[in-house]
């Protein structure tokens, strides 16, 4: 039979240290999730001419036409139907949400794409703004039975 015994000076040691080693590596990985939110530098503020809007897409590594955008202004119902409820989804997956402007009136802006992979037909990005603050957009494709996704470019 064999007996160990431990003070409890000893105990104490040892979760002291434990606990330092859990708080360092808890800096390590705070650290290393700041540099990750910092690459992200599309703004989503200030988009009030072509060349922001522009400029926002491109961002995102979209490639549109040289043909002006398209716009358009709508007014969001005081609800959202089941139609929009749907989009919106597609927004909130983004960081959007467009019942906060519900009865407002936006601009739309849709924008002929170039680059976009692996399809051959019309691909469209649409742009949703209010007070010059991109508050939504998807990324579209023109013929029926298509496709309707986020502003993310596909990898």
């Amino acid at each position: 039979m064999f007996v160990c015994s431990v003070k409890m000076s000893t105990l104490k040691f040892v979760g002291a240290i434990v606990l330092c080693l859990v708080v360092l590596l808890s800096i390590f990985m705070m650290a290393d999730s700041n540099e990750a939110a910092t690459v992200e530098t599309v703004s989503y503020e200030g988009i009030k001419t072509e060349e922001a809007r522009r400029h926002f897409l491109e961002e995102l590594g979209f490639q549109l036409a040289d043909e002006s955008a398209r716009e358009g202004t709508l007014t969001l119902p005081k609800t959202l139907d089941r139609v929009l409820v749907g989009y919106n989804e597609i927004q909130k997956s983004q960081g959007f949400d467009l019942s906060k402007y519900c009865g407002k009136t936006i601009t739309r802006y849709t924008y002929t794409v170039t680059n976009y992979p692996d399809y051959e037909g019309t691909v469209y990005a649409n742009l949703l703004i209010y007070r010059g603050r991109v508050i939504g957009g998807d990324v579209c494709s023109h013929e029926s039975g298509g496709f309707v996704k986020g502003l993310s470019y596909p990898k």
